[in-house]
């Protein structure tokens, strides 16, 4: 598990960490750490031009520890200093290296910059001189690696409301926070390096990413004992005359996933189309552990009476996607889960779309809280929102997967892993995880179709649970 944790969190599991080892110790395994990553960043040390945007916290301190030990292996190193506060042991450090104090002159031709801007503590948004020095490596082509976290992101939320750094590499210490894996800051990180300096007992993780090892933990599989009945039987209400299409993707989502039969219910023609593709569907109602309901559907196609019949069914977990989503009983509450991308919930909570891209964790932790729901936020990096503030993202997904049915295929994999037995919150997760592995590797050789996604579900899965 990848696991992300508040600022408040981390300060306090550094300062019960220092008080335990000599003054200085963090800092010097956080500055080792970053002149390695640097180092391998570059290619090379010796003669490389390291250019450090030196701010007041410990950050700038890490990055000056960092740029002595480059300079002791030949690079040379520039401190630009942002701040009349600049840590003074590492500043005399690096002279002493053999660094040197420059100005923004020397950014253009560094071969690479060094954000040590502003740390964990830091608000959202860059000084004036701190944002024209990173204008600049910018505008010349110079790649910054970030010292912790980008600066100017929000660090808790992964929102972006002020100018920012925008990494190609982030070096992180102790702990992943949560702008590393939350869009829209996540993507200004660059790939983001971990680095051990031996804290401990930290507290659950308000945000986590699923790793293959914990979705195979997840995975449903049968033994010798089990049955079509045991594995788990869906029922889907999916697709119209208007969208057949829609019914047949989320059957394909549905039958990659664990489940051991699954039930259809529609209109005729669309049931003859799902039976066309897959004759091991089941037409009409019965037994089912689990319902996914909404996907090609409409507030003119939908059968609300009996969509208000198997959403109310309190003691059934159900997956509502689409056109499903907005006719939802706001009462209901519990076993469900909603998959709105952020048009879908503009559209449900009357919130502007830009406003939840620019916030997207937010928004998903207040509607799940508010309807007490488990909320799967689809996006370039996905968001799952359980009712008590806990979340997953997902941060894998390869952007060929923004194409039609792709999300039918999505809700049909989820509501499999809640008929075999996986809880909601933790369903939602695993079904983000494969479908973004199935994209990726669908996308190998270029662009993709939903039913490409579906089809490349069992190899991902059988990759993983290898």
């Amino acid at each position: 598990m990848r696991r992300a944790h508040t600022v408040e969190q981390v300060r306090a599991a550094e300062a019960e960490l220092m008080a335990r080892l000599p003054e200085g110790t963090l800092m010097q395994r956080a500055a080792g750490g970053l002149a390695v990553a640097i180092s391998n960043f570059l290619g090379r040390t010796y003669g490389a031009r390291v250019v450090l945007l030196i701010g007041s916290g410990d950050n700038g301190g890490d990055a000056l520890y960092a740029g002595a030990r480059l300079a002791r292996r030949g690079a040379q190193v520039i401190a630009v200093l942002l701040s009349d506060h600049a840590h003074a042991e590492g500043l005399a450090t690096l002279k002493a290296a053999g660094g040197r104090i420059g100005g923004a002159e020397d950014i253009p031709a560094a071969d690479v910059v060094v954000d040590g801007i502003v740390g964990i503590g830091g608000r959202p948004g860059l000084r004036p001189d701190a944002l024209d020095a990173v204008t600049l490596a910018a505008d010349h082509g110079v790649p910054i690696v970030a010292v912790d976290i980008p600066s100017g992101v929000d660090v808790d939320t992964g929102e972006t409301p002020e100018p920012h750094v925008h990494a190609a590499l982030t070096v992180t210490f102790g702990t992943h926070k949560i702008c590393h894996l939350v869009d829209p800051a996540a993507s200004a990180c660059g790939p983001v390096h971990l680095i051990d300096i031996g804290l401990e007992d930290l507290p659950e993780a308000p945000v986590q990413s699923l790793q293959p090892h914990d979705v195979r933990a997840l995975y449903p599989i049968p033994d010798t004992h089990s049955d079509k009945y045991s594995r788990g039987v869906l029922g889907l209400i999916a697709g119209s005359t208007q969208y057949p299409g829609a019914a047949v993707i989320a059957t394909t989502g549905a039958l990659a996933g664990p489940l051991g039969m699954l039930r259809y219910v529609g209109p005729d023609a669309v049931a003859h189309a799902v039976l066309a593709v897959h004759p091991e569907v089941v037409v009409g109602e019965g037994r089912v552990q689990a319902w996914a309901v909404g996907s090609g559907l409409s507030d003119e196609t939908l059968d609300r009476e009996l969509f208000d019949r198997v959403t109310q069914q309190q003691d059934l977990p159900v997956v509502v996607d689409a056109g499903g989503i907005g006719a939802l009983d706001t009462d209901r509450a519990g076993y469900v889960v909603i998959t709105p991308h952020a048009g879908e919930l503009s559209q449900l909570i009357d919130v502007p779309r830009e406003e939840i891209e620019a916030r997207r964790l937010h928004y998903a932790r207040q509607v799940a809280e508010d309807r007490q729901i488990v909320v799967l936020l689809k996006g370039a990096t996905t968001v799952v929102a359980a009712p008590d503030g806990t979340a997953f993202v997902n941060p894998i997904a390869t952007p060929w997967l923004a194409t039609a049915g792709s999300g039918d295929v999505l809700a049909g994999l989820l509501g499999s892993l809640l008929a075999g037995g996986v809880p909601e919150f933790e369903a939602a997760a695993v079904a983000a995880y494969l479908h973004a592995a199935a994209g990726q590797l669908a996308a190998a050789d270029g662009p993709i179709t939903a039913m490409k996604v579906a089809a490349a579900l069992p190899e991902v899965t059988r990759q993983i649970l290898l």
